[in-house]
């Protein structure tokens, strides 16, 4: 997939006359997924192409806000790529694309940029200055300009429960990954470098991968049966596992960090990049009165994980 950061120097090489679902796509949640498949069924022809915006236009506007987003661009660009995207545009969102009226916005960057042929949107879809255009606003500039507009529904499961990054993020707050994966379509990954925390797992004898949370949602902090990919490097290749994603109160830790202890796993992960997916809640995080009472809990989460990764309940996987 061809990732472009930016509108003002589009490459001359990609494909002309996309079809672009157009969103925040934030989570990459299956009703995000409706909005591009119909990018793609609207056209098949023609390449398919999506417009996101980075930052999150809340983290422009709200930039003391706590972190909120559930996917970072890496991430997300992987489950665009995982869905036959062809071409990710991402826009920029700064001052200047803030200030666009709706006009601006369609003239300069889907048509003068992009060179839209169609386009997809979620039916709740807002752009321009103010939030001043709508999906009827984007369908009149689209006959202005020649291009087709289609605006979808929102999409719900079989109980009426509507898909939405808002309903994921209820879910991995409340401590329900599986209801997060019913949402999103797979289970939620936290990515990131391993990097070199106390050593203590190691001192326990079980040793643990650290991740920094960085600039997204916190899920509720815990135990956690997990599935850890390793990215790239000798240990490529997905492990199960279990994690502790909180403050560590019995060492009286300030940050808050993943760390992931994978089963049967002998190998040095320091500096690689690593994806730990959340399966299901094991228990809430909470200070021990010493190392051998932690050190028991641990090996009763670590026996708890393994009876979960090996049962029937694990949720769809993406390859």
């Amino acid at each position: 997939m061809h990732i472009v950061h930016g509108y003002t120097n589009p490459p001359e090489t990609l494909p002309a006359g996309p079809t672009l679902a157009l969103g925040n796509f934030d989570g990459v949640h299956r009703g995000h997924q409706a909005v591009i498949a119909a990018a793609r069924n609207i056209r098949p022809d023609a390449p398919l192409a999506v417009a996101t915006f980075d930052p999150h236009p809340r983290s422009f506007f709200a930039p003391e806000s706590p972190p909120f987003r559930l996917t970072l661009m890496p991430e997300k660009s992987r489950k665009l790529a995982m869905l036959g995207v062809g071409t990710c545009y991402v826009l920029p969102f700064d001052a200047a694309l803030s200030a666009m009226t709706p006009e601006a916005f369609v003239t300069d960057v889907l048509v003068g940029s992009i060179g839209v042929s169609a386009v997809t949107v979620g039916g709740d879809f807002r752009f321009g200055a103010n939030r001043a255009g709508n999906t009827a606003t984007l369908e009149a500039l689209g006959r202005e300009h020649g291009f087709a507009v289609t605006a979808l529904d929102s999409v719900a499961d079989e109980e009426g429960a509507l898909y939405s990054s808002s309903s994921a993020r209820a879910a991995l707050r409340g401590g329900n990954p599986m209801d997060a994966a019913a949402i999103l379509g797979e289970m939620h990954r936290i990515r990131g470098i391993v990097e070199q925390g106390d050593q203590r797992g190691r001192k326990l004898s079980f040793p643990t991968a650290n991740l920094a949370l960085d600039d997204i949602l916190a899920p509720k902090f815990g135990v956690y049966a997990v599935e850890v990919e390793i990215m790239d490097g000798p240990h490529k290749g997905r492990v199960p596992g279990v994690a502790n994603l909180g403050m560590r109160p019995t060492f009286e830790k300030t940050v808050p960090i993943l760390e992931a202890h994978l089963f049967d796993f002998d190998g040095d992960l320091y500096g690689t990049e690593i994806a730990v997916g959340l399966i299901d809640y094991i228990r809430d995080e909470r200070k021990f009165d010493g190392l051998d009472a932690l050190t028991k809990q641990i090996a009763a989460d670590v026996q708890t994980a393994r009876n979960i990764v090996a049962g029937p309940i694990m949720p769809k996987r993406e390859t």
